[in-house]
């Protein structure tokens, strides 16, 4: 499993752009991880799915609020990571007003999510493989501050936690 000072693994995540423009399509986009991260700090929070309950009503809103406050503490972006597709969470990102303030990445066969050790098996709820809740901080592609939730928690991953963890780097 992942862990603080561990790099990401190799790979690429989905987004979907909704205006064509810096080589960007419309529609999903591949972001490599290791270029995507490079010389930036990335605040990362993952999560089970796209439209759930918890996810919706708290974790990315906890986000969108504290995306200035993220930015003040050198954070460059945010990403929230799913194992769903960059459709659905482009969606979901117009649903959340997510637009300048976290990017939706896709981890559309949870590649990612396996190759991180960050999995949750939701297969008996008709879900499949997905992710574990968690946030982490990422400076140059390598985990500065790892918070994993223990299973249906939201204690550890939320926004002010990375953005004290963050705070503590910037130092």
């Amino acid at each position: 499993m992942l862990k603080v000072g561990d790099k990401l693994p190799a790979g690429s995540l989905q987004e979907f752009i909704e205006v064509e423009g810096n080589g960007c399509s419309v529609g999903p986009n591949p972001f490599d991880l290791e270029k995507a991260t490079a010389g930036k700090t990335v605040a990362v929070f993952g999560l089970p799915g796209a439209f759930t309950p918890t996810c919706s009503a708290k974790h990315v809103p906890g986000y969108v609020e504290q995306a200035a406050a993220l930015k003040a503490v050198g954070v460059d972006e945010i990403w929230c990571i799913s194992v769903n597709d960059a459709f659905v969470m482009g969606a979901w990102g117009r649903e959340q007003k997510t637009a300048g303030k976290v990017r939706m990445m896709a981890d559309g066969s949870a590649e990612f999510t396996k190759a991180t050790g960050l999995t949750f098996d939701l297969t008996s709820r008709g879900m499949g493989v997905r992710s574990q809740r968690y946030s982490m901080l990422v400076k140059d592609g390598i985990v500065k501050a790892l918070n994993i939730e223990a299973p249906g928690k939201f204690e550890v991953s939320d926004a002010a936690t990375l953005v004290e963890q963050a705070k503590k780097l910037k130092g």
